[in-house]
C-alpha cells in the first residue's frame, strides 16, 4: 500500500509531501491542473523512462520518493536475491533524474537499476490509465485474466518452462538437421581427402630422412671422391698417419722410465691413434657404401613430391601436422556417421517434450474454460450494477494452430450490451463507456483474487456520466475493501464516494506556474464537488447536490 509520496522539482510540482490513507481515495482538479503530472512521477518511480525535461527550470535534479507498506506483499525473496536491506513493514523507493538525463534509483537506500524498480513496482502498484482500457482487446491480457481467475500461476509457470525447453530442443534439432545436410554434402570431399592422406602412409621423421638421403644420392660422386681422398691421406704408403702415431708412441714409451711425463703423452697418442684407426675403417666402409642409385633417387624424389604437395594442399609444413589433419578428418567423418543417431535421439526428445508441453497446455485449457464460466457469470452480475442489465458475454476459447508461450488457446472476448443481439468481438462493437465499465468490472474480479496492494485508476470513467458514474464509484469502493484505490476523476458522483479526497490545482506567480496537491476536509470537499457540478460559479443548488452525494458514502 502507498503510504507516503514525496515529489520535488518535477514538472510543475515544486514540492509535494502527502500521506495517503487506506481505502478509496479520489483526486480531482481542473483539466491541466497537474493530475497527469502526479501519474508521471509515479511512473518514473516505477522504472519509467527518465527525461531531463521534467526537471524544473533552474534546478539540477528532480526526485520522487514513495513509502510503501509491504506486510503481505511477499517481497522478502526479492530483497534477498538483490542483496537489499529488508524491512518487513516498509519499503522506500526513490528515483532521481539529473540535468544530464541520467537517473539514479534506490530501494531502501540501496542503489538499483530502473529494471529493478519495474520488478518491485509490479508487486506494489497497478496504474490503470485510459489507454489501458484497450487491453480488453488484447488476447494476452484476457488469457492472463483467465489464469488469475483460475488461480493457475504455478501451472502457467510449469507450462512456460516446458514451452521454453521444447523451443530449445527444437532449435537444437534444427541445428543438427542443418549440420547433417551440410555434412552429407561435404562427406565425399572429406572422405577423398582422408583417403589421400591414409594412402600416403606417412611416418614420423620420414621427410627429414628422405631429404637427407636425397642430398647424398644427388651428390654421390662428389661425396665418394671426398671420402676416398681422406682415406688416402690417412693410409698413404709413404707415411701412414696411424704408423707415424704408433712410432711416436713407442718413442715416448721408451723414455718413460727416465721422463715421467712421456708415459702420459704416449697414452694420449695411443688414444688419438685408436680414433684415427676407427676413422680409417669408417671411411673405407663409407667409400664402399656411397653409390649413385638413380632408381632410389627417383623414388625419393617422387615420395618427397607427394609429401610437399600434401603439405601445400593442407597449408602445413610437416608430416606431424598432416597426421593431425588426418585425425581431424576421421573425427569429422565419424561425427557425420553419428549424426543419424543424434538426429534420432533429438527427434525423440522433441516429441517427448512436445507431449509434456501439450499435456500441460491441455490442463491450462481445462482450467481456463472453467474460469471462463465463473468470469462470465460474475461479469454479467457486475455489469448489471454498472447499468448494463442486458449485457451478455462469452470468453470464446478455441485451439491455436500452434501453441505459443501462453498455451494452446486463442481467446476472444465476445460481448453484447443489448437484448437479442448475439455477442460479437468486443473490439468491434463496444463503445468507450462500455469498455470503461467492462475494464472496471474486470479489475474488480482481479483485485478479489490477487494481493496487489494499490490500484490507481486514471480517468477510467471517460465516456461515463450520471447514474453510471455512481455505479462505477460503488465498484471502486468495493475494490477498496481488499486493496488501496486511488482514482483520478472528473466526475462528482465518483469524487463524492471517496473516503479521502485530494485536490490538484495550479497557482500562478509573477514568474512561474506551480501545481499543488492538498487533502480536503469536509467543507472543502463540498465546495470542490459543487464546483465540479456547476462550473466556475457555485450555486446553492450545487452545494445541496454535493452534500447529497456525500451522504451516499
Amino acid at each position: 500500500m502507498l503510504k507516503h509520496l514525496t515529489i520535488s522539482h518535477y514538472a510543475l510540482i515544486e514540492h509535494l509531501d502527502i500521506d495517503i490513507a487506506t481505502g478509496f481515495s479520489v483526486i480531482t482538479g481542473e483539466t491541466g491542473a497537474g493530475k497527469s503530472i502526479m501519474l508521471g512521477a509515479l511512473n518514473l518511480l516505477l522504472g519509467g523512462r527518465a527525461d531531463a525535461k521534467a526537471i524544473q527550470t533552474g534546478e539540477r535534479k528532480c526526485m520522487v520518493e514513495a513509502v510503501f507498506r509491504i506486510e503481505h506483499a511477499g517481497l522478502e525473496p526479492f530483497f534477498a536475491n538483490n542483496d537489499i536491506d529488508f524491512d518487513p513493514h516498509e519499503c522506500i523507493v526513490r528515483r532521481e533524474v539529473m540535468q544530464s538525463g541520467k537517473s539514479r534509483a534506490f530501494i531502501n537506500d540501496t542503489p538499483v537499476t530502473a529494471a529493478k524498480l519495474k520488478e518491485i513496482g509490479a508487486s506494489l502498484i497497478d496504474i490503470h490509465s485510459q489507454h489501458q482500457n484497450l487491453l480488453i482487446r488484447n488476447e494476452h491480457f484476457l488469457i492472463d485474466t483467465l489464469d488469475t481467475m483460475a488461480e493457475q500461476q504455478e501451472a502457467v509457470s510449469a507450462y512456460q518452462c516446458l514451452y521454453g525447453q521444447c523451443k530449445h530442443a527444437e532449435t537444437a534439432l534444427q541445428q543438427l538437421q542443418e549440420r547433417a545436410a551440410k555434412g552429407k554434402s561435404d562427406e565425399d570431399f572429406l572422405r577423398y581427402q582422408l583417403t589421400q592422406l591414409e594412402e600416403a602412409s606417412l611416418t614420423d621423421n620420414e621427410q627429414e630422412e628422405l631429404e637427407s638421403e636425397q642430398s647424398v644420392l644427388g651428390h654421390a660422386e662428389e661425396i665418394k671422391q671426398g671420402l676416398y681422398n681422406a682415406q688416402n691421406m690417412l693410409t698413404s704408403e709413404e707415411q701412414s698417419v696411424s704408423h707415424a702415431l704408433r712410432s711416436a708412441e713407442d718413442a715416448l714409451s721408451a723414455i718413460s722410465d727416465k721422463y715421467s711425463q712421456a708415459q702420459e703423452l704416449a697414452e694420449r697418442l695411443k688414444s688419438v691413434r685408436i680414433e684415427v684407426d676407427d676413422v680409417e675403417a669408417e671411411l673405407e666402409s663409407a667409400v664402399d657404401q656411397v653409390e649413385y642409385d638413380p632408381e632410389r633417387l627417383s623414388f625419393i624424389e617422387d615420395r618427397l613430391s607427394l609429401i610437399y604437395n600434401l603439405e601445400k594442399k593442407h597449408n602445413v609444413n610437416s608430416i606431424a601436422e598432416l597426421t593431425g589433419i588426418t585425425q581431424q578428418l576421421r573425427n569429422e567423418l565419424n561425427a557425420i556417421d553419428n549424426l543419424d543417431d543424434d538426429l534420432e535421439r533429438q527427434t525423440a526428445e522433441v516429441e517427448r517434450l512436445k507431449g509434456l508441453r501439450n499435456h500441460a497446455a491441455s490442463l491450462l485449457t481445462q482450467a481456463r474454460k472453467k474460469a471462463a464460466l465463473v468470469m462470465e457469470k460474475e461479469l454479467t452480475h457486475a455489469l448489471k450494477e454498472l447499468g448494463m442489465p442486458n449485457a451478455t458475454m462469452k470468453m470464446d476459447i478455441t485451439p491455436r494452430t500452434e501453441p505459443d508461450n501462453t498455451g494452446a488457446d486463442k481467446v476472444t472476448f465476445l460481448f453484447s450490451a443489448n437484448k437479442n443481439v448475439p455477442p460479437q468481438n468486443v473490439s468491434d462493437i463496444a463503445s468507450g463507456g462500455e469498455i470503461a465499465r467492462l475494464m472496471l468490472a474486470l479489475k474488480a474480479l482481479i483485485a478479489r483474487r490477487t494481493a496487489l496492494p494499490t490500484i490507481v485508476f486514471d480517468e477510467i470513467d471517460t465516456g461515463v456520466s450520471g447514474t453510471m458514474a455512481e455505479s462505477m464509484a460503488k465498484v471502486m469502493k468495493q475494490i477498496a475493501e481488499t486493496c488501496q484505490v486511488l482514482c483520478i476523476t472528473h466526475l462528482p458522483q465518483i469524487a463524492a464516494l471517496g473516503a479521502n479526497h485530494f485536490k490538484v490545482y495550479k497557482e500562478d506567480s509573477q514568474d512561474t506556474t506551480r501545481s499543488h496537491i492538498i487533502p480536503l476536509n469536509e467543507k472543502e470537499r463540498i465546495e470542490e464537488i459543487a464546483h465540479m457540478l456547476s462550473g466556475a460559479e457555485i450555486t446553492e443548488a450545487a452545494i445541496d447536490n454535493a452534500k447529497a452525494l456525500l451522504k451516499l458514502r
